[in-house]
């Protein structure tokens, strides 16, 4: 039986893709999919999926990553305290079965903190990994079953307007959406960051876009930009978590070397392909016409704000490129890639923090 049918009529659009449609006759994609169209009742399945993705992100923070990473920067402490001869903190005995002691240096203040810190913040990042690995691949998928190709996107105009949306592109566009509201609750929720205005402004124009190519069936673009986008995410968050790790600084350098070249190959070589395809072939190919019954919404003002948009999403990328290629440099100079993105405040308590231990 459908879901739809089990649930009251209410609630369906809340656990289940809305407005069902007929497959096109001949389909250059998906063509054993269910097809679909936008329905302003896709926000209420928006709201659920990201419910969703706040009781996963606390389930992955809570119950696989702080507990991972306070066990191994534990006993990281313990094994250092080991090898060095020399104890900073204090010292727990208790008694065996067997009538024989066990001692465990307790950490001092200075390091409780700092582990503390270590702890939250790599917990943080592992939804990241999680999430963008995971998208990234659903939208390989869906970019491979699209007729579109990422360095000539031509075809993403070709037969607009796009109206019937295979279940993958929905879901897809969807699911998208739904991560980059529930990423600003989240941005408002957290510490302030260094680039706050930077970041809440691309989400607010991001969600923007994903909103309007959406409802205006213009989502074949829209998913090759989202593709696009994806694929870095994933290499700056697991840097960051193997920094907070303390393991060897050649990984997360590596890490991070790996995201900075996936950053330049996919924000400003292919996305301004995407671009400059937006401006050019978009106006060639689709005729101005604003016919909501048929699904035409491309006006010169319409087409104007698209690529504006688009160009100042890459503006921001170039601020966040600058503060890339700092971190780059501190690594070519024996630095270290360090987060340039830190709390405003975070940082200097940790430095008083330390400042002060020695002191003591």
């Amino acid at each position: 039986m459908d879901l739809s049918q089990k649930l009251p009529q209410y609630l369906t659009p809340f656990f289940s893709l809305s407005s069902p449609t007929d497959t096109p006759a001949n389909p250059d994609s998906f063509p054993n999919s269910q097809h679909y169209r936008t329905d302003p009742k896709d926000l209420w399945l928006v709201i659920t999926i990201i419910a969703v993705y706040a009781i996963l992100r606390d389930a992955l923070r809570l119950g696989v990553f702080e507990p991972f990473a306070r066990w191994k920067l534990s006993r990281d402490i313990q094994l250092q305290r080991k090898h060095t001869g020399k104890p900073n903190g204090n010292t727990s005995v208790s008694t065996n079965g067997n009538g024989y002691s066990n001692s465990k240096l307790i950490p001092t203040k200075a390091e409780r903190r700092k582990l503390h810190r270590s702890v939250l913040r790599f917990a943080e990042q592992g939804w990241s990994v999680v999430y963008y690995t995971l998208q990234w691949g659903f939208g390989l998928y869906v970019y491979r079953n699209l007729p579109t190709r990422v360095l000539d996107p031509v075809d993403a105009w070709i037969g607009y307007p796009h109206v019937a949306l295979a279940a993958p592109v929905k879901i897809y566009y969807l699911t998208q959406l739904a991560f980059y509201l529930h990423q600003m609750l989240i941005l408002n929720a957290e510490a302030r960051r260094k680039d706050h205005v930077q970041m809440m402004t691309h989400h607010i124009i991001t969600v923007f876009l994903m909103w309007a190519s959406y409802y205006y069936n213009l989502t074949r673009i829209g998913c090759l930009i989202m593709l696009l986008m994806d694929l870095c995410d994933i290499f700056l968050p697991l840097a960051k978590m193997l920094r907070y790790l303390n393991l060897p600084q050649i990984y997360p350098d590596l890490t991070f070397g790996t995201f900075m070249l996936t950053w330049f190959v996919t924000r400003h070589v292919l996305f301004p392909i995407a671009i400059k395809s937006t401006i050019f072939d978009m106006r060639r190919l689709i005729p101005f016409d604003w016919d909501p019954e048929r699904g035409y919404y491309h006006t010169l003002g319409s087409h104007t704000m698209f690529y504006l948009c688009l160009l100042v999403l890459e503006f921001i990328q170039m601020i966040w490129f600058t503060m890339i290629v700092r971190v780059a440099w501190k690594v070519v100079t024996g630095e270290g890639a360090t987060d340039v993105r830190s709390d405003e405040e975070g940082e200097d308590e940790d430095d008083s923090g330390d400042i002060k231990n020695k002191e003591e």
